[in-house]
């Protein structure tokens, strides 16, 4: 009999964690830790903007180009999570709001990601964010 993983409290604390650790790391202007959060794979998939971006080198490049690599230019991100639930065996979904804010690019919007556990821990495979009007 296999024996499948249930999503448990501690993984929907584990995923708050990354998205907490990503916030926090995009505050210090730490571009790289930010990128830490997502699954550093080719099969990554972030969507904006009505573009689809494939891969982790294509997101980390996109985010520079946009954001820079510093606290001035990248200004302040806070997420507010609306729902987090498991779906399946070592996958969740996650529904929020973003916003960035003390940056020309300030905004706000919300977003969806999947995560996936991972042999590093909880990393998102798929990503959409919007934007507001």
């Amino acid at each position: 009999m296999v024996r499948t993983q249930q999503f448990s409290a501690e993984d929907r604390a584990a995923v708050v964690s990354v998205l907490e650790s990503q916030a926090q790391a995009w505050n210090r202007g730490d571009l790289e830790g930010y990128m830490a959060g997502y699954e550093r794979s080719p099969a990554l998939l972030f969507t904006s903007g009505a573009k689809v971006r494939r891969g982790w080198e294509a997101t980390f490049a996109n985010y520079r180009r946009r954001y820079g690599e510093a606290p001035e230019s990248m200004g302040q991100l806070d997420f507010d999570i609306d729902d987090v639930r498991g779906v399946g065996d070592g996958a969740a979904v996650v529904l929020g709001r973003w916003t960035l804010t003390e940056t020309p690019q300030a905004s706000t919007g919300v977003f969806s990601v999947v995560f996936a556990r991972t042999p590093a821990g909880w990393r998102v495979v798929h990503d959409h964010s919007s934007a507001a009007d």
